[in-house]
C-alpha cells in the first residue's frame, strides 16, 4: 500500500448558475475563463455542461457531475443566481460543496455585462442557512477568475480532507493504559466528523499474528523491506521476521475489515502486556504504517491516530506525533543561539518512542525501548522483548 492509496484523490466539479432575468451568456462566459484559469494552475476541473436557472437544471447538473466521477464541487455564481436551485444542488450533492461568485471585470461595461453576483452569494448564503446546508464559503469568496482559481485550489485541500474522514474507519486494540486519561475518546465526536470506528481486544492481535504463518512469503518479503530501509541501523535481524508477521498481520486486518470504509488508521495498545505476549514492543512497525498514510497511534490514543492522519490528508506527507514531553536545559542555548524570535520559556523537547516514519529522519537506527526495559525486562540482561523502536 501506497501513501495515496490510503487517501482521497479529488475530482472537482464546478457548475454554473444564473437568474433567468440575467443573460445566461454572462455565466457561460464567465465559468469558461474560471475553467481556464483552474487549469492554468495545475487542477484538473469538471465543468458540468448545464448551467443552473431552475431545479430540473439542478437534477441534470447533478447527473453530469456524478457521471464524471466528482467528490467535491464548486457552485459559481457567474451572476446573480437563483438561490433555491443551486442550494437543492449543494444539499443533495454527496460530497464537499464551495461557493464563490464573480466580480465585474469593467467600469465600461456595468449595464448588460453587469452580473450581480455579490448579492446572489449573500442571498444564497441565506438560502444555505436555511437549509441547514454546510458550505465552503472562503474569506474572499467575490473575485476575478485568477482570484477564484486561488481559492478553489484551497478549497481542494479542505475537500480531501473532509473526503478522508467521511471514509476512515479507525482500527482500536485494547483499553487506553491505566493513569492516560489524555487518550480518551469519546465515540460521538468521531461519529459526526463520520469516521468509523472498529474496537478490538488485545487478544484480538495476539490470534492475528498467531494465524500469519512464518514461512509466509510476504513475511519474508516485509523482512527484506524492513533489511534494506534500516541498512547500518539493522541492530537486530532476527528480530525482523516476528516484526514482520506483525505487519502483515495488521496489513491483511485491514483489508479485510474496511467495510463500508476506504482509508484506516490504527490505535493499539503497546504496553504493558504487549511486550511479554509479542516479544517486542511495535514502533517500528507503527512507523512503516506511517509511512503508508496510514497512522498507527500508540496507547490507543484514537484521537492522536485521527490528528495524524488530518495532518496527512493536509500535507501529502507520512505523519508523525511527539508528545509535549520535556524542558530544554539551560546548557543547551548558549547567547548565540537563533531561537527564532521565541523566548526560551517557549521551548520544549518532543518525543515519542519510535513511531516517526524513518523517511521523517536523518538517519534511523532499530533500537530497544528504554522506559520499557525498566519496567518489563532485568537491567542485568541484554534487551529482548522491548526492542523493535
Amino acid at each position: 500500500m501506497s501513501l495515496k492509496s490510503n487517501t482521497p484523490e479529488v475530482k472537482l466539479a464546478i457548475v454554473g448558475v444564473s437568474r433567468d432575468c440575467f443573460p445566461i451568456q454572462l455565466t457561460q462566459k464567465r465559468l469558461a475563463v474560471l475553467v481556464d484559469a483552474c487549469k492554468k494552475i495545475g487542477m484538473d476541473v469538471f465543468a458540468c455542461r448545464t448551467i443552473i436557472e431552475n431545479e430540473k437544471d439542478t437534477l441534470a447538473a447533478l447527473a453530469q457531475a456524478e457521471d464524471a466521477g466528482a467528490n467535491a464541487a464548486v457552485v459559481y455564481l457567474g451572476n446573480f443566481g437563483p438561490e433555491g436551485p443551486l442550494s437543492i444542488f449543494a444539499q443533495r450533492f454527496n460530497g464537499p460543496v464551495m461557493t464563490v461568485a464573480a466580480a465585474e471585470e469593467s467600469q465600461n461595461d456595468l449595464i448588460n455585462g453587469r452580473g450581480d453576483a455579490f448579492c446572489g452569494l449573500l442571498n444564497a448564503s441565506y438560502n444555505f442557512a436555511l437549509r441547514n446546508v454546510r458550505v465552503h464559503i472562503p474569506e474572499n469568496p467575490v473575485g476575478l477568475a485568477d482570484q477564484l482559481a486561488g481559492e478553489i485550489a484551497h478549497f481542494r485541500n479542505v475537500a480531501k480532507l473532509l473526503i478522508g474522514l467521511a471514509n476512515l474507519k479507525i482500527f482500536a486494540f485494547g483499553p487506553r493504559p491505566q493513569d492516560f486519561y489524555a487518550c480518551n475518546a469519546p465515540i460521538q465526536g468521531l461519529y459526526k466528523l463520520g469516521v468509523e470506528v472498529m474496537e478490538n481486544s488485545e487478544l484480538d492481535m495476539l490470534q492475528l499474528v498467531d494465524k500469519i504463518k512464518e514461512n509466509d512469503p510476504d513475511v519474508k518479503r516485509l523482512a527484506q523491506e524492513m533489511e534494506a530501509e534500516l541498512g547500518q541501523g539493522n541492530t537486530y535481524p532476527d528480530l525482523l521476521p516476528k516484526l514482520a508477521r506483525f505487519e502483515l498481520a495488521l496489513r491483511r486486518f485491514v483489508d479485510e475489515n474496511l467495510g463500508s470504509r476506504q482509508y484506516a488508521a490504527f490505535a493499539n495498545k503497546c504496553w504493558p502486556a504487549f511486550e511479554s505476549a509479542f516479544g517486542f514492543v511495535p514502533c517500528y512497525v507503527n512507523s512503516r504504517l506511517a509511512a503508508d498514510g496510514i497512522p498507527a497511534a500508540c496507547e490507543v490514543d484514537i484521537y492522536g491516530a485521527l490528528s495524524e492522519y488530518i495532518c496527512t490528508l493536509a500535507t501529502d506527507l507520512p505523519a508523525t506525533l511527539l508528545d509535549i514531553n520535556n524542558t530544554v536545559p539551560d546548557d543547551m542555548i548558549d547567547s548565540k543561539s537563533d531561537l527564532k524570535g521565541a523566548c526560551k520559556q517557549d521551548l520544549f523537547m518532543g518525543f515519542h518512542c519510535g513511531n516517526t516514519p524513518s523517511c521523517c529522519m536523518k538517519q534511523c537506527t532499530m533500537k530497544y525501548q528504554l522506559i520499557m526495559n525498566r519496567l518489563i525486562e532485568d537491567p542485568q540482561c541484554p534487551p529482548n522483548i522491548t526492542r523493535g523502536t
